[in-house]
């Protein structure tokens, strides 16, 4: 028996699946924003494995953009998560990370059909303090019909450096960038870990339509 399928026969529940596409260039090693990044990800492994149904229904995959692209962290249930120690370096090769990481999601995906498994409509998290120096408007693309054929939902956050321009034209038109509130990434991973677990507790709609808490505690419409 494959891993994938002694996972999912001793645990069947629905699966919610977060994609986390950060941004680990050079200049992450600005204002502490590597490490309150890192940090952020730990309180959120933790809120989200502290629910007893959420804990059994969220995988997180971790594909970071500095140096290269790369995904450090396949699709791995909650409780086995270990948030991977994440290094500023490098430029930001953003189109090639979110080409990575959607595509991984759909092998992920398939995973799950091919053994039975129902899945809420995945999350994609994108964080960043720059624009691509990478070709990225394939990637764009990718985003836009996959956010309009309702494969994943894809927010787009960027620290008040980001190219809030550049952010929008790669973000779904129907839901644009948001810019953080200094390094208030703490703050947006309680939100995202509340989120998920609002999502992955409610009836198995896939639909994306739950409300939401409200992001004006660590986000904000940033003027393009």
């Amino acid at each position: 028996m494959a891993i994938d399928e002694a996972e999912f026969a001793e645990n069947p529940e629905p699966r919610c699946p977060v994609l986390l596409l950060l941004d680990t260039s050079f200049s992450m090693r600005e204002e502490g924003r590597i490490e309150a990044l890192q940090e952020g990800i730990r309180m959120f492994r933790d809120e989200v494995a502290g629910d007893n149904l959420a804990s059994l229904r969220i995988e997180v995959s971790v594909v970071t953009f500095g140096e290269k692209s790369e995904q450090v962290t396949p699709f791995t249930p909650i409780l086995d998560f270990e948030p991977p120690v994440i290094k500023a370096s490098g430029t930001t090769p953003m189109g090639s990370a979110i080409s990575l990481g959607l595509a991984s999601l759909e092998e992920r995906k398939a995973a799950y059909r091919e053994s039975g498994i129902l899945y809420y409509r995945p999350w994609v998290f994108l964080i960043t303090d720059g624009e691509p120096t990478d070709q990225w408007k394939e990637a764009a693309q990718q985003v836009h019909q996959g956010e309009k054929d309702g494969k994943f939902l894809f927010y787009a956050v960027g620290v008040k450096s980001a190219n809030f321009t550049r952010l929008a034209e790669i973000a779904p038109p129907n839901r644009g960038p948001l810019q953080l509130k200094g390094i208030a990434f703490k703050e947006m991973f309680q939100w995202l870990s509340a989120s998920v677990k609002a999502v992955s507790t409610s009836a198995l709609a896939a639909d994306g339509q739950q409300k939401l808490p409200p992001v004006t505690g660590w986000g904000e419409v940033p003027t393009l």
